[in-house]
């Protein structure tokens, strides 16, 4: 089941829950809104570690309804929040089913994946670019490489474009970077989660070419050796996981 079919579940369940315990215990309980809310937010919070939901998800549950009593009760026009709506949309687009937040990676972490990069020409490519910031970096200190980023999220992806205009070493694509070949490319850099990482490291092994690099930012390959880890040594202790997939004795592929 996708985590928002979770939740969805998990806040119906939290609602029937409650409703029947205040039914059945203390029925007045209903004319207070915000300590009923806190009721449903509890059942929803149970129902959702029942449902083993991540844990974080427990919170939002357990805060979610109260929120959204307390925010009711300010009378705002409800055009606002379908306003804040369409932007974290446009933003985090279809999180929910990519199973990849959005993460930016800081100028030190650009500065130092510049170290990795070989010294001839190469081609690079952002799987999930963000805003752009890593490539653009990059493609001002290598102006004799290729840069290219791929972003899904409308809002997103329209800021890393502008962010790009002019510069003739860095193009940024809207779309589905699983539909791109990674055989094209020199080094593969990737700041995703750990739920799609086997995938890509099947479609890396599948298209990356032999001397290739694969750098994958927080999140290692699960079963898979790295050539190497490079600490950034940001406030993040970020941690570069470097992988050549074409190597063939780089560990055993990760399994289905």
């Amino acid at each position: 089941m996708s985590p928002l079919r979770t939740a969805i579940l998990a806040q119906i369940l939290g609602a029937i829950v409650a409703a029947a315990l205040i039914q059945i215990g203390y029925p007045k309980l209903f004319n207070q809104t915000l300590l009923a809310a806190g009721v449903q937010g509890a059942c929803a919070a149970l129902a959702s570690h029942k449902l083993e939901a991540p844990r974080w998800w427990v919170s939002i549950h357990l805060v979610f309804m109260p929120l959204v009593a307390l925010a009711y009760g300010l009378g705002i026009d409800p055009l606002w929040y379908l306003g804040v709506f369409v932007i974290l949309l446009l933003v985090f687009w279809r999180t929910d089913k990519s199973r990849v937040p959005l993460y930016l990676s800081n100028s030190a972490t650009a500065d130092v994946l510049l170290t990795l990069l070989p010294a001839t020409p190469c081609h690079v490519l952002d799987i999930g670019c963000g805003d752009g910031r890593l490539l653009r970096r990059l493609a001002q200190a290598r102006p004799d490489c290729e840069f290219l980023g791929i972003e899904h999220a409308p809002l997103t992806f329209l800021w890393a474009w502008i962010g790009a205009l002019g510069m003739v070493n860095c193009r940024i694509r809207r779309g589905d970077f699983w539909r791109q070949s990674l055989g094209l490319f020199d080094v593969v850099y990737a700041f995703l989660s750990p739920v799609p990482m086997p995938r890509l490291w099947r479609k890396a092994r599948a298209e990356m070419r032999p001397g290739t690099l694969l750098v994958s930012n927080s999140f290692p390959l699960p079963d898979v050796d790295p050539e190497s880890i490079v600490c950034v040594g940001d406030r993040r202790h970020t941690r570069l996981h470097c992988y050549r997939p074409a190597v063939a004795g780089n560990i055993p592929a990760v399994a289905e």
